[in-house]
């Protein structure tokens, strides 16, 4: 990474995408998705596995939130670290995270042993991944601040300065405004908000 880029910002793709792989009468369908959590791989894996029923495999690798740090590799009954671990080395090498990758393998009657399905697993996602659209995102946190009418003009010179996302806002004698704050500008937005008077974060 480099010293310009913010340490907030990770890659992910755009939207769903797909890819296959041929090998010895074998096919290895892939399909990529964009996920935030773990219900949402449940979801997504549940719903290949309904749709390719009659498929003998639906391997796959997950990695989710700014460092990749929540991941699993499934390998559905293929040898050890045949598939869920090669699915995982796509995601690693292309630096992606909050994303999904499930390979659904059709059984063609010729063993591939397990350099050849080591091969056929990492092919399949990265053509999934590379039918895709790599996009930056910002990890983010929501915060939602309460605060005097009176002391508009301060909370949104802060507001402002740091350029926090808006998400809502309600107007009263007591304002509520509810925000999108990138992780790097967390601290110093609760920071200057705390010194205000009267408002409250949530």
């Amino acid at each position: 990474m480099s010293e310009t880029q913010a340490t907030d910002t990770y890659n992910s793709i755009a939207s769903p995408t797909q890819g296959s792989y041929k090998e010895l009468g074998s096919k290895f369908l892939s399909f990529a998705h964009p996920v935030s959590s773990e219900e949402e791989v449940k979801t997504i894996l549940n719903n290949l596995k309904k749709e390719y029923f009659d498929a003998r495999h639906h391997c796959y690798a997950y990695r989710l939130g700014l460092e990749g740090d929540l991941w699993r590799a499934n390998d559905d009954g293929e040898p050890s670290s045949s598939a869920g671990k090669p699915i995982l080395g796509q995601l690693l090498s292309h630096q992606l995270s909050d994303i999904l990758i499930v390979v659904v393998r059709y059984f063609g009657g010729t063993k591939l042993g397990v350099p050849g399905l080591i091969r056929a697993y990492r092919s399949a996602a990265a053509d999934a991944i590379s039918n895709g659209e790599i996009i930056e995102k910002i990890s983010s946190k929501i915060m939602t601040i309460s605060f005097d009418y009176v002391n508009m003009e301060p909370v949104m010179k802060i507001i402002k300065n740091l350029n926090p996302e808006l998400l809502n806002q309600e107007f009263g004698l007591r304002c509520n405004f509810k925000l999108r704050v990138r992780d790097t500008q967390y601290d110093n937005l609760t920071n200057a908000l705390s010194q205000t008077d009267g408002v409250q974060i949530t």
